[in-house]
């Protein structure tokens, strides 16, 4: 394929991406990159009791593991996604992934729990580099006709990771101490930064300025919306500093909206979900994402505490969830070629909806089979709907501002995985004798309004 030299040095393929190898290894690059963040994600959750005997702290402190990582993410992502429309998505793609390499060796030798909990907020820096604009490089090495493809396979990837994650940890744990964890992401980190640089291209750039303080109006936005929202899961209701840490929230998002509304290449992209359609593609994504978090929370409680299944029985019962997404992402991608995405979505949705109900609906001493078809079967409807939802809300962004839809996709995704959490933590704390079938009944309602979110699109 011709290509074309630019400013920078590196080089920009034509409109219609890349072909053979240079496809190939692209998309090998930003399929192991987002593993890994994902993978990152979930993977510490499982190994908190560990390392909280390990490192002398408490329980309640331990999660902070987890909470430094997710924050690091959900401030990160647009200020990103808008930064790659002007520097270039492969630089921040790169970056990314460079420094999530170091910070997860700086994982593996935290010896102190500050060390840790810095460790992973940097290396949360680095996964929202990678996931801010991993769906525009997408775009940018996909030719258009195997975009629903391109799309499908992420979707799958992300999905899968997700879901793997407790089991790959448990595996792991088996075997090896809680620093190997985060120590095997440094030579598959390496591998991916040399293949992403062969493989991805770098085409021109913006030279438009860039807004920083929207970028710390954001941060503020989300990052106080997200640790209320977690303390309120965590305190069993209102108290007085999370009702203050979201009326902040609220003032800085109101600034931020205020502030971006007219701008041509805003940060957060007002404009874009001022468009209906835009608007709910990102409210049916966080809504499933809410769906599937309360799933994948409170299933390991439920088959371990009222079905009796230990860790390793309960990877494998959970595995034909993403093993159906993985198969039916491709087929998904595929019918978004002919079939409206509000449509797929709906119907995928509907699917998932009625999955989780029936997880709920077990009996006491289910067999390991009926459990195992109806993880397969939200797979399913959460693999038909993800892949068109997501190709939609990037063939909704103007040319230039695929950075723009990269990145609320990614947010929707974060949001949704953390309302789910905080959700399962409430749900834990007002009624832990039935936990498990009160998150799946909650779930199975979120994917209920997905879907009816879904398909008002084609109304």
């Amino acid at each position: 394929m011709q290509r074309i030299a630019v400013e920078q040095g590196g080089f920009a393929t034509k409109e219609d991406g890349l072909t053979g190898s240079k496809l190939v290894f692209g998309v090998l690059a930003i399929s192991l990159a987002t593993t890994l963040s994902m993978l990152d994600s979930v993977i510490a959750n499982i190994a908190l009791p560990t390392i909280a005997t390990t490192l002398k702290v408490s329980p309640s402190d331990s999660v902070w593991i987890v909470n430094a990582y997710q924050f690091s993410i959900i401030m990160a992502l647009l200020p990103l996604s808008s930064l790659g429309d002007r520097v270039g998505y492969a630089r921040i793609f790169m970056v990314g992934l460079v420094l999530f390499t170091f910070a997860s060796l700086m994982c593996a030798m935290s010896q102190s729990l500050d060390m840790l909990i810095m460790s992973r907020a940097l290396q949360g820096l680095g996964a929202a580099g990678i996931s801010s604009v991993n769906t525009a490089v997408l775009k940018m090495i996909y030719p258009s006709r195997l975009l629903g493809r391109g799309v499908s396979i992420h979707a799958s990837v992300v999905s899968i990771s997700t879901a793997a994650g407790p089991t790959i940890a448990a595996a792991i744990l088996s075997v090896a101490t809680w620093p190997w964890l985060f120590s095997i992401n440094v030579p598959l980190g390496v591998i991916t930064f040399f293949v992403g640089f062969k493989a991805i291209p770098r085409p021109p750039v913006s030279k438009a300025p860039y807004d920083y303080f929207s970028a710390l109006l954001n941060a503020a936005t989300f990052g106080l919306l997200v640790i209320g929202v977690d303390q309120m899961g965590h305190s069993n209701g209102l108290s007085a500093s999370v009702v203050i840490q979201l009326s902040m929230a609220a003032i800085c998002g109101w600034l931020l909206v205020r502030r971006e509304r007219h701008r041509t290449k805003p940060l957060l992209p007002v404009d874009l979900l001022l468009t209906p359609a835009f608007l709910l593609a990102v409210l049916t994504s966080i809504c499933s994402f809410t769906a599937q978090m309360l799933a994948f929370v409170s299933l390991p409680f439920m088959l371990h505490d009222a079905f009796g299944r230990n860790a390793m029985e309960t990877g494998a019962l959970i595995t034909p969830w993403p093993i159906a997404v993985l198969f039916i992402a491709p087929l998904a991608g595929s019918l978004s070629n002919r079939f409206n995405a509000g449509a797929l979505g709906g119907a995928g949705l509907a699917i998932l909806a009625a999955g989780l109900t029936l997880l709920a609906l077990l009996p006491p001493d289910p067999a390991s089979f009926d459990i195992s078809w109806r993880m397969a079967m939200c797979g399913v409807g959460f693999g038909l709907f993800q892949t068109p939802n997501n190709k939609s809300l990037l063939a909704l962004a103007p040319p230039g501002r695929t950075g723009n839809a990269s990145g609320m996709i990614s947010v929707a995704r974060v949001l949704g995985q953390t309302f789910g959490a905080v959700l399962t933590a409430f749900i834990l704390l007002i009624e832990p004798h039935h936990a498990g079938v009160v998150a799946l009944i909650t779930g199975a309602s979120f994917a209920a309004v997905a879907a009816c979110l879904s398909l008002t699109r084609l109304i």
